[in-house]
């Protein structure tokens, strides 16, 4: 395998977690310390604000991983000193960045590894971020051999890397994926970070943002077949996974239409249609979960109801989100699983620009199942991202950019290590 761009070839660092002293960063830590002995050589250094907090996030990642961590480097940065950031990116041959929301905290750290020619993973689910870095950063991203990478957690590598997987699985033409996104509990029941409540706060009030960014995004329309995906109400049942379903409001449609857009224009591939949704238990907890985005969607449109949301996250999501987060037994009982739903044709044209008449006449079913979506399989995929940005450079696109997972990753390694840690890929 081909070592990274020289762009990082000095640099003192393979992989610098910044942010490790945030609810996720500290998982994240404890992923790396893990999967340390699996990588030859792999040096890794944290980072964050204040010293004393950082050395309690490597005596924590100690006692849970059972690895002796206390030469582990610390780097003192923040979002508030681009010094200190710059400083960092000289270190960094990849920063694993969990400092959200990115709204408010992201830029200012893919400024900095783009300038300095360093790769960037973060864990954002925020389209509105996601999308404007490819805008405003691609160029200069690809001139210094930088990969900016977002999404590389539960948002949304299954996703993202679930459809490239069904299309590499469907002999033909594919045409059209529905994914169905489950989340299983175990007896301690489920919770949430108040971090990613706040990011879907804002993410939500300033959706409107996304119209104006996408018209810059997809100054050319990607062309698709005429056969449409079944055009959905907001509440459905699917015979494919025997469930009432709800659309799925996270960044995993935006993600895949940017990497169909990657697809089309760099790779020469025919794009596919994508929806993502929802699968609920019963018709009662679909009415219920209806009501709660009502009001939460209602809310953050008032510069009020942003404020009760923001100071009672605990209140006005039934208990599931709270400054505490989830706490440990929470987090090892849960689960996640993604079906996915493929319909496409027998006949695959090798023109891209001819579409095809006769209608869709063949399914594929795949599935993605890992551990709890947030704080396991999270960490595990964006340690493997950057894994794999840092060993396959030879498999990536060429020169880097702003990137989505499926765009850097579709000819790596990257589902075999997933399936490895226990994220695996599967077809039905």
């Amino acid at each position: 395998m081909a070592e990274v761009e020289d762009s990082t070839a000095k640099k003192v660092y393979d992989l610098v977690i910044f942010g490790a002293t945030g609810f996720t960063g500290q998982y994240v830590v404890e992923e790396v310390a893990r999967i340390a002995d699996e990588e030859a050589g792999l040096t890794w250094a944290i980072a964050g604000r204040t010293m004393s907090k950082l050395q309690k996030v490597l005596q924590e990642a100690s006692k849970q991983t059972g690895k002796e961590l206390e030469e582990i480097p610390i780097i003192i940065a923040s979002v508030e000193n681009a010094d200190s950031l710059t400083e960092m990116c000289k270190q960094a041959k990849v920063v694993l960045n969990c400092v959200g929301p990115y709204r408010f905290f992201g830029e200012q750290m893919v400024r900095a590894c783009v300038e300095n020619g360093t790769h960037h993973v973060d864990i954002s689910g925020e389209p509105q971020f996601l999308e404007r870095m490819q805008l405003d950063y691609h160029a200069n991203a690809k001139k210094n051999g930088a990969y900016i990478v977002g999404t590389c957690g539960f948002d949304s590598i299954p996703a993202d890397m679930g459809v490239t997987f069904t299309r590499d699985k469907f002999d033909g033409d594919l045409n059209s994926v529905e994914a169905y996104v489950d989340f299983k509990s175990g007896p301690e029941g489920a919770g949430v970070h108040y971090g990613t409540w706040h990011s879907a706060i804002y993410g939500l009030a300033h959706s409107g943002e996304l119209g104006a960014l996408r018209k810059r995004l997809y100054k050319t329309p990607v062309p698709k077949s005429k056969h449409r995906p079944p055009k959905r109400s907001v509440v459905f049942y699917s015979k494919d996974v025997d469930n009432w379903c709800l659309p799925f409001p996270g960044s995993d449609k935006s993600v895949v239409n940017r990497t169909q857009k990657f697809n089309y224009e760099v790779l020469k591939e025919r794009p596919l249609y994508f929806n993502a949704y929802f699968r609920m238990p019963s018709i009662f907890s679909t009415i219920l979960l209806m009501i709660f985005a009502i009001m939460f969607g209602i809310m953050t449109k008032f510069s009020f109801g942003v404020k009760l949301l923001e100071k009672y996250p605990r209140f006005f999501s039934g208990g599931k989100f709270s400054h505490e987060g989830p706490t440990r037994k929470q987090v090892a009982g849960g689960s996640f699983s993604m079906t996915f739903v493929g319909e496409g044709y027998s006949n695959k044209l090798e023109n891209l620009d001819e579409q095809h008449t006769e209608k869709p006449d063949k399914k594929i079913i795949t599935k993605v199942t890992g551990p709890e979506a947030g704080y396991i399989a999270t960490p595990i995929c964006m340690v493997q991202a950057a894994l794999v940005i840092l060993k396959e450079a030879d498999k990536l696109p060429e020169g880097g950019g702003v990137l989505t997972p499926a765009a850097a990753f579709a000819k790596t390694s990257l589902i075999e290590r997933l399936d490895k840690h226990n994220v695996k890929f599967q077809v039905l």
